[in-house]
């Protein structure tokens, strides 16, 4: 019985560690991700909530995953691990059920589960976090309860210092597609054979006042008596999606310069802001005098937004503002404003409002 708790601590403990630390290097992935669930269940009033909540989540995971494996406060831990799992199993199945939102996130975006794949998970760490819950009143806690303590808390505020930090300068890690060396176009190609998207589509009749779904196989063609109503299409079985399959970029004159962004044979620098209106306006100064910086060092600067047209017109510069869909927009950086430098098309750097480089560094860039 003794290896079977150790199998289970050893399994839920690295589980949570592993799930809290992902979190925790992406928090504004998380952050979207609670943003996009309060949307699907009409609770959009707990928005302001999204980043707390995220910070919480990831370190309740990890301290909790972290007291598992460790022993540490050994009985704490095996209750949070608990406690998430009985709150979130069945909150996944209504996910898996529903599908509001097709990537859970539990993962961030280092591993990309289904709802149903990470019901399914639960249900599978559920059984070492029984095991362990059942027989925690055997565990012999020790005598130096302070000091644990004291150590949990510092793990706890080391944690938090760790998502901050990857919120300040961008994630330490990368896991989005466009990392720095990436070759944009070549992410964006659909490679010959790979299967597309499959949809069914039903077509609506009605006849005597009854309406009726029909498939292309047995609807009444030929039966005059019922009258087409209206046809839809669900999508059934989903292809291969290329990485990178919605990088477009538009002038205010809705001409599409994608490819001339991405064919530059120069540097092309973005400035990424999802929207102009919830940034800073310091940060967003200081990026409109690099792009002035860069235009004069022959260096081509474009700053990518969301926003509608009316916000663009409040910012009286000569610089190019152009537009790219917000979900885009949030996956190429983390950050409002950021910044991506690109070559013939390759991600050659990236940086947050808070670790751009300074001007005199692109006026030395060699061209």
């Amino acid at each position: 019985m003794n290896l079977v708790r150790l199998i289970s601590r050893i399994i839920l403990g690295l589980a949570f560690i592993f799930s809290g630390t992902v979190k925790a290097i992406d928090p504004l992935g998380s952050t979207y991700k609670f943003q996009d669930y309060f949307q699907a269940f009409h609770l959009g009033f707990l928005q302001d909530l999204s980043l707390p909540l995220a910070i919480l989540l990831c370190t309740a995971e990890f301290i909790s995953g972290f007291s598992v494996l460790t022993g540490i406060r050994q009985k704490t831990g095996i209750w949070g691990v608990m406690i998430l799992l009985t709150i979130f199993t069945p909150l996944t199945l209504i996910l898996a059920l529903t599908n509001p939102v097709t990537d859970c996130g539990c993962f961030g975006d280092a591993i990309h589960l289904t709802n149903w794949q990470t019901f399914g998970k639960n249900i599978i760490l559920l059984i070492p976090a029984v095991i362990l819950f059942t027989g925690r009143n055997s565990i012999v806690t020790g005598k130096k309860v302070i000091g644990e303590w004291l150590i949990i808390s510092m793990f706890i505020i080391c944690f938090v210092v760790f998502n901050f930090y990857n919120l300040r300068y961008l994630p330490v890690l990368d896991f989005l597609p466009y990392k720095t060396g990436t070759y944009i176009p070549e992410k964006m190609v659909i490679p010959d054979n790979v299967s597309s998207d499959e949809y069914m589509t039903t077509f609506i009749y009605e006849k005597n006042g009854l309406k009726k779904e029909f498939t292309v196989e047995n609807y009444p063609a030929d039966d005059t008596t019922w009258k087409f109503v209206d046809q839809k299409s669900s999508l059934i079985k989903r292809g291969y999606e290329p990485p990178i399959h919605d990088f477009s970029i538009s002038t205010s004159n809705d001409e599409d310069i994608t490819q001339e962004v991405l064919n530059n044979p120069g540097y092309t620098f973005l400035m990424i802001s999802k929207k102009l209106e919830e940034a800073d306006k310091e940060k967003l100064l200081r990026g409109f005098e690099l792009g002035d910086v860069c235009m004069k060092n022959q260096i081509d600067f474009y700053i990518l937004t969301a926003s509608a047209s009316d916000e663009l017109s409040s910012f009286n510069n000569e610089l190019q503002f152009c537009h790219t869909d917000e979900t885009t927009l949030k996956t190429i950086v983390r950050a409002n404003p950021g910044y991506v430098l690109l070559k013939k098309g390759t991600i050659t750097g990236k940086w947050s409002w808070s670790n751009v480089p300074e001007k005199e560094w692109f006026i030395n860039l060699p061209l």
